[in-house]
């Protein structure tokens, strides 16, 4: 039997719905519905934290002033972000060619910036 909080569960017109969702029937396909919502849920969380370091590290390279503290500082936020999204491929929450494409950018911006 499964037994879910009354408050999400509505019945209208012969179907029942869950959260707003068409509820299924058959009890491997309910707790699919629970297990998709926990990964939505810790994908959305890490594609945010990913989305935070990238703007960081973005502002930081085009902000870069010279000075020696900040320049350590730099390098630490680049190399923050670029590890998140190889996570984020390994993990299979990001496509591998998009974290390609966002890390070269990232790395030629920091490039330029260092005169490296």
């Amino acid at each position: 039997m499964i037994v879910l909080p009354r408050s999400e569960l509505v019945f209208a017109s012969g179907i029942l719905f869950f959260r707003g969702a068409l509820m299924p029937n058959v009890a491997s396909a309910v707790k699919r519905v629970r297990v998709i919502e926990r990964k939505t849920l810790r994908n959305k969380s890490f594609k945010s934290a990913l989305k935070t370091l990238w703007k960081t590290a973005t502002e930081a390279v085009e902000n870069f002033s010279g000075n020696e503290d900040e320049r350590s500082v730099l390098i630490n936020k680049v190399r923050s972000a670029v590890k998140k999204m190889d996570q984020g491929v390994s993990k299979g929450i990001i496509h591998k060619n998009t974290a390609r494409r966002k890390k070269s950018r990232l790395v030629q911006k920091y490039n330029f910036t260092l005169g490296d």
